[in-house]
């Protein structure tokens, strides 16, 4: 068996590889490029000789990337860990450089290969989907910031404007601001201009609402000074120019992604899921994977998306507190996904309830939560059945006769 410690970074990447009683057999920089990367490739088959691949355990402290995938394709075992992995294994001196890190992490790999995880790679579907909907996501974060700028913006100079409509998300609000930029323009403009503005950004009651708009605009509001107005309005512009194709994009991922989810064969399964909706059903699904074989059960899922909690214990002190390393994606659909549950689910709601009567903060009570909705979830996927309250209410009535 060989270990191969390979410290990675955007340019180069630094090669250790030791054998199986620790002893150096070879150490190499290549190029991030692709002659440099099938450089690598034939280095580590070289090692190997006639050896199946499998013996040559590649160490990184990344799962992802096009040095992954390489590696993967080559059918080298590779086996991701944490970054802080070697910082933690540095010496008293504290020495660091690439060749450092990278023998560190063959070392690790040598000592602790039987509790490492080996890199499972998705199904092209799945891999897909993670990557639309993590795409989708980080579009919609830059769509929040530039609504909150164009919020404080408006409050600054054109507060009634945010009172017209119920979201400045959506590109009727957009082009009304583009058509309206200031108060007066607002005021200056008919009800059927306003009506003809609405209709062209395809708002479902564009009569009705330009109605409204138009007597709103005429009830006392308040005015700032010309200089404010005029400022403002160009910064509200230019937010306005970056938001509409940005609104467009993310509905175009949108229907991709439905699209993707509906074609895989477990959509059923994570749609079923009270609250999940369009948007967090795909999430879950593109987080969690297909792969049955991946989890051995449903600790180990807890684990990776974060709701499982971190013994800390020392002499007499114990406590309980937060995982923090985990698949930060996943606890994020699953936190969102708890709440949502509490909306329609009654025994969701009143067990976050009685989380907060316990004296637990909000998010704590939401992650208690979310940690039985993994084990649910958990059995659903396994056995491949939807979710259905019926079954659920049984097991929960079954587990408080047996808990009395």
């Amino acid at each position: 068996m060989w270990y191969a410690g390979i410290d990675w970074s955007d340019t180069h990447h630094d090669v250790m590889v030791i054998d199986d009683v620790g002893k150096q057999v070879v150490s190499k920089r290549v190029a991030h490029t692709k002659a440099g990367l099938d450089q690598l490739v034939v280095l580590l088959q070289g090692i190997l000789g006639s050896e199946p691949k499998e013996q040559m355990a590649c160490v990184v402290e990344t799962n992802h990337g096009l040095l992954i995938t390489t590696l993967l394709e080559a059918g080298f075992a590779v086996y991701p860990v944490h970054p802080k992995t070697v910082d933690r294994r540095r010496g008293a001196a504290g020495g660091k450089t690439d060749q450092i890190d990278a023998y560190l992490l063959a070392k690790y790999g040598r000592a602790e290969l039987a509790d490492l995880r080996k890199l499972q790679p998705d199904s092209p579907g799945i891999a897909e989907l993670k990557a639309l909907t993590r795409d989708q996501e980080s579009l919609i974060e830059m769509q929040t910031r530039l609504v909150n700028q164009l919020t404080a913006c408006l409050k600054g100079y054109y507060p009634v404007a945010l009172s017209l409509f119920t979201k400045l998300q959506q590109r009727s609000t957009l082009l009304f601001l583009q058509a309206s930029p200031t108060p007066a323009d607002a005021l200056a403009a008919t009800e059927a201009h306003l009506a003809q503005t609405l209709k062209q950004g395809k708002h479902p009651k564009a009569q009705a609402v330009a109605a409204k708009i138009f007597q709103h605009l005429r009830q006392p509001s308040l005015t700032a000074d010309e200089v404010t107005i005029r400022t403002k309005a160009r910064l509200m512009k230019a937010l306005v120019l970056q938001l509409l194709p940005l609104v467009e994009q993310i509905a175009e991922y949108e229907e991709a992604i439905e699209t993707l989810f509906l074609s895989h064969a477990d959509n059923a399964l994570f749609a079923s899921l009270p609250g999940a909706g369009q948007r967090l059903a795909p999430r879950l699904l593109a987080e969690i994977g297909d792969d049955r074989e991946r989890y051995p059960n449903a600790q180990g899922l807890a684990a990776l998306a974060g709701t499982a909690p971190v013994l800390y214990q020392s002499g007499n002190f114990s406590k309980a507190h937060r995982r923090h390393a985990c698949l930060k994606h996943l606890r994020n659909a699953l936190y969102q996904f708890a709440w949502q549950s509490t909306r329609s689910q009654v025994w969701a709601r009143e067990y976050c309830q009685r989380k907060r009567k316990e004296g637990k903060s909000h998010s704590v009570a939401l992650r208690a939560l979310w940690n039985i909705w993994v084990r649910i979830i958990y059995a659903m996927w396994r056995t491949r059945r939807p979710y259905d309250p019926a079954v659920f209410e049984k097991a929960r009535h079954d587990h408080a006769l047996m808990a009395a």
